[in-house]
């Protein structure tokens, strides 16, 4: 219909130049007539279709959210956690999704995916939201980020109070569909959130923690020497999976060429002091730490790093080194600071900053992170030497007992799986609370009492 139509707009003009008597009269009345004829069915058909046609709604590309797009970092292996979130988000719509896990795991990473995924993925939203929380946050500077999205930015809007602002915001998203996505949030996590779905977002696979390493490092790199493969293997995984360490680790690797080079790396992050691990992860992780509700709790982590690395402490031993130590002062008997101890152990498993060491022979257990221990042990060197004076030598190939100095100083003390043999005299150790000696050759303690 709508050709036809055309063809008789087209053949408009020449109709007109046969009429005459100033368009009264056509110099070819039969064509004038047939012509006319036309457009008289042409428009009855027309609305006739119209009369009985249902034009309320038409099939269009739904428009997509309006949202700030945000530079990205490369996102591995975390594609199906994003999906996850997303389908809790446009599908199921549980309204408050709270996503957790180590420091430097990629969570903001996944925010800013599923940000971005908002502009070029068809959905009912009006209006998506970021606002960067932080550690030390502030209630006013987040509805100011908020509100930037709203279109308050004037001067006179952020000095209003609090409750002000909070009218104004809800004023404006009260009749819109929207999502906020609060970026380093600390103080309340998922459950004190009151999140109806709580996603972890786990550290990579082995086989993807590869992969990502070899990305930041790079072909050049990697075969400019045959053994540097295997070398940079040794690498990727002392970063646990952990993403920001394969990133940060393998951008500073990807210049090294020599396999002295290698063989250094490897050996700064058995001693846990490599620059760039000190600079740009420990500090990031350190968060996790500085944000433990007491003293006590952080007492209790750094005490988890006198065992080896991928290490199942079981849990009730681990209250008991705990009350022994001194460490739980809410009760006087071993029964009862078991409850202490049990809080603890949850909590620190919620700040992700301990991981669940599976049931053996009806037992739990808990083990640190690789990363986690190294960066424990970075704090007590670097900030609690003075008050805990650790000896941590574990897996340190020792053939014999640490000198003099380390007995004297020390107040813990692990040589957990070494070669020692013999403990040859008695040590002068007025401030030792704790020694581990297991998973050693010991034949012999000598002269000790």
């Amino acid at each position: 219909m709508i050709t036809e139509a055309q063809e008789l707009v087209s053949n408009g003009p020449q109709q007109m130049n046969n009429l005459c008597l100033g368009g009264c009269a056509s110099k070819s009345c039969l064509s004038s007539y047939k012509f006319g004829k036309k457009v008289a069915k042409m428009l009855q058909e027309i609305s006739h279709h119209k009369s009985k046609g249902a034009f309320e709604k038409v099939a269009v590309n739904q428009p997509a959210a309006s949202v700030v797009v945000r530079p990205v970092e490369q996102a591995v292996a975390l594609e199906s956690t994003i999906q996850k979130v997303w389908g809790c988000i446009v599908e199921t719509d549980v309204g408050i999704v709270g996503l957790y896990g180590l420091g430097g795991v990629g969570k903001t990473t996944i925010l800013t995916k599923l940000n971005n995924k908002f502009s070029t993925t068809p959905n009912n939203f009006d209006v998506v939201i970021w606002a960067l929380v932080s550690k030390d946050y502030d209630v006013g500077k987040i509805q100011d980020r908020i509100g930037g999205n709203l279109g308050f930015s004037d001067d006179s809007w952020k000095h209003k109070s609090v409750e002000e602002k909070a009218v104004d915001i809800y004023g404006v998203l009260r009749n819109k569909k929207f999502v906020v996505l609060l970026d380093d949030l600390w103080e309340r996590v998922c459950g004190e959130m009151g999140a109806r779905k709580k996603i972890k977002v786990e550290c990579l696979e082995s086989e993807k923690a590869w992969e990502l390493f070899q990305n930041e490092v790079g072909y050049e790199t990697l075969n400019s020497h045959p053994d540097i493969p295997n070398l940079a293997k040794q690498v990727a995984e002392r970063c646990g999976g952990l993403p920001l360490a394969l990133i940060t680790i393998g951008r500073a690797m990807a210049c090294k060429t020599t396999l002295g080079e290698w063989k250094y790396a490897i050996e700064m992050l058995k001693r846990c002091a490599l620059s760039k691990m000190e600079n740009e992860v420990f500090p990031l992780l350190k968060f996790s730490y500085d944000n433990l509700p007491n003293a006590t709790m952080r007492s209790c982590l750094l005490y988890c790093c006198l065992h080896p690395e991928d290490y199942c402490i079981p849990k009730k031993r681990l209250v008991e080194y705990w009350f022994c130590e001194g460490l739980l002062h809410e009760f006087d008997r071993i029964s009862e600071a078991q409850m202490q101890g049990d809080n603890i152990i949850s909590s620190l498993l919620n700040a992700c900053l301990l991981e669940n060491g599976g049931v053996i022979n009806g037992e739990d257990y808990v083990k640190m992170h690789d990363v986690i221990r190294d960066m424990a042990l970075w704090i007590i060197r670097e900030f609690e030497a003075t008050e805990n004076n650790f000896f941590v030598k574990v897996g340190a190939q020792l053939f014999e007992e640490p000198d003099v100095k380390a007995w004297e100083s020390a107040k813990r003390m692990s040589v957990m799986e070494n070669k020692i043999a013999v403990l040859k005299e008695t040590p002068n150790c007025p401030n030792l609370q704790t020694l581990f000696l297991s998973r050693n050759k010991l034949k012999a303690i000598s002269d000790w009492y």
